[in-house]
C-alpha cells in the first residue's frame, strides 16, 4: 500500500512556535503519518509518523478554544480553527493513531519488517491468500443454502401444483363419478416444516470479517466511531456498543463506491424519499474491500483516488497465481534439498534463477510453509467441489422452473375451460 495516500484533509489554523503565531493552512492523514501545509508558502510544516504520536487530545485555554493538540515523542503541536469541526478531525486521527499502534506495522513492527527473512515474506503472503480463500469458501457456503432453498421451494411449489392438478381433475369429473371424494384428502401436513428450515438458516449465518469504521451518515459534518460487519448476506453498521444502526442485505446494495483504499460509502436507493447512504472510513478497510468486490462485483465502483488499490490487488504477488505457486515451491524445494536446483528443470524462468541465489529458508518457516499450502490445497479443492455442486443445482433449478411453467400453463388452459 502506498504510504503517501492522503486519507483526509481539513483547512485550520497550526501554531508555529519558532515565530509565535498561527498559521493556516491544511492539515492531512496519510496511513502512516499526519502533516500540516502552510497554504501561503506551500511549506511542510508538520510531518511526523502516527507511530510518534504518544497522545491526542482536544484542548481550550483563556486564549485558544476548540483546539486539537498532539504530542509527539516531547514536542506539543497545536491545531485549531479545524473544519468542518474539531470532533470530526479527532475522532478520525485518533482512530487511525490506535489502529497504528495495534497494527502489525506499527512502530515496532517496521524494523522487524526490516529484517525478515523471505521465508517470513512468503509466510505471510501465503497466509493472506489463505485468509482470502476462507472467505470465499464462506461465500459460496451461504450460495450453496440459497440453492438448497430454492430448491426445496420448488419441490414445494411442486407439491401445490399436484394438488392444483387433482382438484381440477374433481372439478372436471361428472357427478356421477364415483371416486370423487378421495381426491379432496391431499396431505397438508408438509408445509411448516418447510418455512422452519429456511428462516433457520440466516439466523446460523457466520461472520466473514469485522472491522472498526467511523461512520458518517449521509451528509452530515458530524462521524461516530462503530463497526461494519460483512456476512455472505450482505453487511450490517453497528455502533461502538454492537446496537446495529443499518442492515444491507445484497440484493438492497445499489452501489458501492471506493473513494480511496481506507474509505467507501454506502448507497441504497429509494423513489420518492432520500436515498440511505454511509460513509465509512478505516484504517482497515483495505482487507473488507477485496471480499466486497467478491460480493458486489457488479455494484462496485472504484473511483480515481483507488484505482491504485485494484492494481495492487490484482497483482501476481497478492493474488495466489501461477507465478506465487511456483515461487512457494521453489522456495521450499531449495530448503528440502539445498544441493539440486529449483524447480530442476530447463524451462526454469529468470525469477525462479533469482529466487534460487537468495537466502535460505530455515527449516520452522519450511515446515509451516509447507502445512498452509496443504491447507490451501484442501481450501481450494472444497470450493471447487461446492462449485460443481452449485452448476448442479442450478440444472436442477433450471428444469423445476421449466417443468413448474408448463404446467401453470396447462392449468390455467384447464381453469379457463371450467369457467
Amino acid at each position: 500500500m502506498n504510504e503517501d495516500i492522503r486519507i483526509h484533509s481539513w483547512p485550520c489554523s497550526y501554531y508555529l512556535d519558532t515565530s509565535k503565531q498561527w498559521v493556516s493552512g491544511r492539515l492531512s492523514l496519510t496511513p502512516v503519518a499526519i502533516k500540516f501545509t502552510a497554504d501561503k508558502t506551500g511549506e511542510l510544516l508538520v510531518n511526523f509518523r502516527l507511530s510518534s504520536i504518544s497522545e491526542i487530545k482536544k484542548e481550550s485555554s483563556n486564549l485558544i478554544f476548540s483546539s486539537l493538540t498532539i504530542l509527539e515523542k516531547n514536542t506539543k503541536h497545536w491545531f485549531s480553527s479545524l473544519q468542518p469541526n474539531r470532533n470530526v478531525v479527532f475522532n478520525i486521527l485518533e482512530h487511525f493513531w490506535r489502529e497504528q499502534l495495534l497494527s502489525s506495522q506499527g512502530a515496532g513492527a517496521e524494523a522487524a519488517a526490516l529484517q525478515s527473512t523471505k521465508g517470513k515474506e512468503l509466510t505471510g503472503l501465503l497466509t493472506g491468500s489463505q485468509k482470502r480463500l476462507e472467505d470465499t469458501a464462506k461465500v459460496l457456503h451461504y450460495q450453496g443454502e440459497q440453492f438448497d432453498n430454492i430448491m426445496r421451494g420448488l419441490n414445494k411449489i411442486e407439491g401445490d401444483m399436484d394438488v392444483a392438478d387433482r382438484l381440477l381433475t374433481e372439478l372436471e369429473s361428472p357427478s356421477w363419478w364415483p371416486f370423487s371424494s378421495k381426491l379432496w384428502k391431499v396431505p397438508l401436513e408438509t408445509k411448516p416444516k418447510e418455512t422452519a428450515t429456511v428462516s433457520d438458516s440466516k439466523n446460523q449465518e457466520g461472520i466473514i470479517i469485522r472491522i472498526p469504521v467511523i461512520i458518517t451518515h449521509r451528509t452530515d459534518s458530524n462521524v461516530k466511531p462503530g463497526k461494519l460487519t460483512l456476512f455472505a448476506s450482505g453487511l450490517e453498521i453497528s455502533d461502538c456498543n454492537s446496537q446495529v444502526i443499518h442492515r444491507f442485505e445484497s440484493k438492497d446494495v445499489d452501489d458501492i463506491r471506493v473513494h480511496t483504499p481506507y474509505e467507501i460509502s454506502v448507497r441504497q436507493r429509494f423513489i420518492g424519499k432520500p436515498d440511505t447512504s454511509y460513509r465509512l472510513l478505516s484504517a482497515k478497510m483495505p482487507e473488507a474491500i477485496p471480499i466486497l468486490d467478491m460480493q458486489f462485483s457488479k455494484k462496485i465502483q472504484f473511483l480515481e483516488d483507488a484505482l491504485g488499490f485494484v492494481g495492487a490487488r490484482k497483482s501476481p504477488q497478492v493474488d495466489l497465481g501461477t507465478s506465487m505457486w511456483q515461487a512457494a515451491t521453489g522456495l521450499l524445494g531449495g530448503v528440502v534439498q539445498p544441493g539440486s536446483p529449483v524447480g530442476g528443470g530447463e524451462g526454469m524462468d529468470n525469477d525462479q534463477v533469482q529466487l534460487q541465489k537468495q537466502e535460505k529458508i530455515s527449516q520452522e518457516e519450511a515446515k509451516e510453509l509447507k502445512q498452509i499450502l496443504k491447507k490451501l490445497k484442501g481450501l481450494a479443492l472444497e470450493a471447487e467441489a461446492e462449485l460443481e455442486r452449485q452448476d448442479e443445482a442450478l440444472d436442477s433449478i433450471t428444469t423445476s422452473v421449466d417443468r413448474t411453467t408448463l404446467n401453470i400453463d396447462k392449468q390455467n388452459r384447464r381453469i379457463k375451460k371450467l369457467t
